[in-house]
């Protein structure tokens, strides 16, 4: 599993010649990243002079350790859902029924397929929620990783509508792929739009 195994090991799995982990589980860990970093700034608004902001911190923390950890189960769930694809291809397709069923299987997996990266592009979203309520309590002196967090988030969104397109291309079903399609449409662009303000709220506090 990607949640417990070293970052040495992962980063040697995705770079093998191999399908799985992948872009999916990429960009997973870029929101587990993202999750963490809003949760590092966190705690380090806290004390006497980050008082008033206390109840706030407290939430955001526990909800950014949270998203860090659907994070990374979404990582082995996007790894195991591409394996269930990779072996739908793999079934016999010598007669009839079975060239029906190997349709049907390689469809089903498809839709499964696709659910995780939907479900992190929501995350990522949530992710940049959460550093754009921090910023204006968040320490100044790490104020840059929140604009670092946004980054992280961004990259998960764009990366899981990349992994959706893909899987959307190969359903041959034109209702399906239109209904998964509508589960996710525009949402990346609101992730992107929210991440790229936040990052520049975050530069011209640094700046000014």
């Amino acid at each position: 599993m990607i949640s417990s195994e070293t970052v040495n090991d992962y980063l040697a799995r995705l770079a093998a010649r191999q399908p799985t982990p992948g872009g999916g589980a990429a960009a997973a860990l870029h929101a587990a990243q993202g999750a963490a970093l809003v949760a590092m700034v966190a705690r380090y608004t806290t004390g006497e002079k980050y008082a008033e902001h206390a109840g706030l911190v407290a939430r955001i923390t526990n909800s950014a350790d949270h998203h860090r950890t659907e994070a990374l189960r979404l990582a082995d769930a996007d790894e195991h859902g591409f394996q269930g694809v990779i072996d739908s291809y793999k079934l016999p397709s010598d007669t009839p029924e079975l060239k029906t069923a190997k349709k049907a299987a390689i469809d089903a997996a498809l839709v499964q397929a696709a659910q995780t990266p939907a479900q992190l592009i929501k995350l990522a979203g949530e992710i940049v929620d959460l550093a754009t309520e921090l910023f204006e309590a968040a320490n100044p002196n790490v104020i840059s990783d929140v604009a670092a967090a946004a980054d992280a988030a961004r990259a998960a969104a764009t990366t899981a509508r990349i992994n959706i397109d893909i899987n959307l291309v190969a359903i041959k079903d034109d209702a399906t792929r239109t209904r998964l399609a509508g589960q996710t449409d525009g949402l990346e662009e609101k992730v992107v739009l929210a991440a790229d303000t936040l990052s520049r709220r975050v530069r011209e506090r640094i700046l000014a």
